[in-house]
């Protein structure tokens, strides 16, 4: 056995004594190509009968593969209060699709899942899921209150039809945040800085089989009301036309042609401050033609955007409207020279209208009134290489650049008047943050890797370099240059125990922020601030282990822990995160 192969597997299985303790009964096969693992299965006694096209072959085959999702780094981490990442191990290659778990940890966290689905005899599915997390917050650290917690309650619905598949969910969140990252000013302990977000979500899709002129249609609805009366409606609607497939002579080249049609519409309206409102509706046509042979093709295509704006506050004193058409170039190709090694390169642009959604879901510690703007990527060129190593090694690196128009970064709010007293809203202690828009280039590397070392251990690292080059801010707030992760999976015992590991890098960020002090003036006391634009919110390294041992076909236990480092490092700027974190919990699975 490879030495590295030896010391990778030890240090890892140090993790957990009890599965250091069980390292002589595992097996390693290292020279063999893998194989599903196919159990016994009792004959029966009565015949099903075979139903055509659901699903056809094509669409219902399941090969056993390792793929390289391209996501950007750290995309599944979402840094907040409530936790650094749920690392809970998730059992595969199992029929108990229903589970309930339950856990509780320090900081007064509480860790609610379940997951309940049947399939009914016509072919029907209906399911409901519910997610609850919560905890007391950072009682030590701020004298206010900074507990949080979030609930999501979803159900769906699944149905095999003989042309094709039909979705349908719906899901209420409930997200209850508090502002309690000040500061600049000391505010008495009993402070207000509550802000609740209720959204309503309702999806439909529809996917047919055969790729024939219509290949699938797909409706996303969202309704959004916070704490101070903020309320946002969308809508979208993305149809899929297409004709795959088609042999061009005797050259071995298909085509595929495609046309996606789109329509979304945004309302958004703010309640407080300058109560901004918008109005945005976006009609997208995007036609492209693909010329396959084998893994190596050539793709071109284009983007046309037809936009209708409206914005209007208290300050601009009127409506401002807006109709302008876009076009964004579309074209990819790539050179498969072997299977190990695929060269590949294009240009893409689109545009993106920017929602309140949006921008919760990035920063949660935003005020609830925002001027928004679509941003407008013009081109991004990119180039890279890709490639599957004996089924042992995948890998894909990138570079890009780009031009945008309107970047969306957040900036910190100074006091919204200098009145001198602490009796203020929850919003106006220069906590808070609103979206701010600049011109500029962008330039970025990225890379991402799977390794699959051992029969039942899965390691894999993702690594992104992003720089914005903008025209009216030195530099661009809250976005870390650097941002990675690593992580991996082991099982043994039969599949029975499941370790997980996951680290989480970031490098520091420019942000600005505020110095205030009482000052005397002839009407009293007043406030008066000053700025600091090149302040520095400090990078961070957040490691988290699970653990999951099944006793029993139907039971669990299961142990996370989180930001192991302890550090109460910030993620905007006042706001700390959870110290070093413990839970665990049990699970049933039937």
């Amino acid at each position: 056995m490879n030495r590295k192969i030896q010391l990778l597997s030890i240090l890892f299985l140090g993790f957990s004594q009890f599965a250091f303790a069980q390292i002589k009964e595992e097996k390693l096969i290292l020279n063999k190509k893998r194989e599903p693992e196919v159990k016994k299965i009792e004959k029966k006694k009565t015949s099903v009968e075979t139903i055509k096209n659901y699903p056809p072959e094509e669409k219902s085959q399941n090969p056993v593969k390792y793929t390289i999702t391209d996501v950007p780094a750290v995309s599944d981490f979402k840094t907040s209060t409530i936790q650094g990442q749920d690392v809970t191990p998730k059992f595969e290659g199992t029929a108990q699709n229903n589970y309930v778990q339950f856990g509780m940890g320090n900081f007064g966290k509480i860790l609610a899942d379940a997951n309940i689905s049947k399939t009914l005899d016509n072919k029907l599915e209906v399911g409901a899921d519910f997610h609850f997390l919560s905890t007391l917050g950072l009682k030590k650290e701020y004298a206010w209150d900074s507990k949080q917690s979030s609930t999501a309650i979803g159900a769906y619905l699944n149905s095999y039809g003989e042309k094709g598949k039909f979705n349908l969910n719906a899901q209420y969140g409930l997200d209850n945040n508090r502002y309690y990252g000040i500061y600049a000013l000391e505010p008495a302990a009993d402070v207000d800085l509550k802000q609740k977000v209720n959204q309503f979500k309702v999806n439909g899709y529809y996917d047919f089989y055969s790729n024939e002129i219509l290949n699938d249609v797909r409706v996303k609805s969202s309704f959004l009301k916070d704490h101070f009366d903020a309320q946002e409606n969308q809508v979208s609607i993305l149809a899929n036309l297409s004709k795959h497939a088609v042999e061009i002579g005797k050259s071995g080249i298909n085509l595929n042609a495609d046309l996606g049609v789109g329509i979304e519409a945004v309302k958004t309206e703010f309640a407080i401050r300058d109560k901004n409102s918008s109005n945005f509706f976006n009609t997208t046509l995007d036609p492209k033609v693909t010329f396959r042979k084998g893994d190596s093709y050539l793709m071109l295509g284009s983007t046309f955007s037809f936009l209708n704006a409206k914005n209007s506050n208290d300050l601009l004193g009127g409506e401002v409207k807006n109709n302008k058409t876009y076009w964004f170039p579309q074209a990819e190709f790539q050179f498969a020279a072997a299977k190990e090694f695929k060269f590949y390169g294009g240009v893409d642009g689109g545009l993106k209208l920017n929602t309140y959604g949006d921008l919760l879901q990035a920063n949660p510690f935003i005020v609830s009134d925002q001027f928004l703007r679509p941003t407008e990527t013009q081109y991004h060129f990119y180039a890279g290489l890709r490639g599957d190593i004996d089924e042992t090694f995948k890998y894909d690196v990138s570079a890009g650049y780009g031009k945008m128009r309107n970047i969306m970064f957040f900036q910190g709010n100074n006091l919204f008047d200098d009145t001198y007293t602490l009796n203020r809203s929850a919003y106006n202690f220069a906590n808070t943050f609103s979206a701010v828009y600049d011109d500029g280039n962008v330039s970025d590397i990225k890379g991402s890797l799977q390794y699959f070392p051992l029969e039942n251990l899965i390691l894999d690292a993702e690594v992104k370099f992003t720089k914005y080059d903008l025209k009216n801010y030195k530099d661009i707030y809250n976005v870390p240059l650097l941002n990675a992760s690593i992580g991996a999976k082991y099982t043994m015992l039969d599949k029975k125990l499941l370790l997980g590991f996951k680290g989480i890098f970031a490098s520091d960020r420019t942000t600005n922020s505020f110095a205030i002090e009482g000052v005397a003036n002839p009407g009293g006391m007043a406030y008066q601030s000053t700025e600091d634009r090149n302040d520095k919110v400090g990078g961070y390294a957040d490691l988290n282990l699970s653990a999951e041992y099944k006793f029993h076909k139907n039971f669990s236990v299961f142990a996370i822990g989180n930001n192991l480092l302890n550090s109460n490092y910030q993620t905007y700027k006042g706001y700390k995160v959870l110290g070093a974190q413990i839970l665990g919990g049990v699970k049933i699975t039937f």
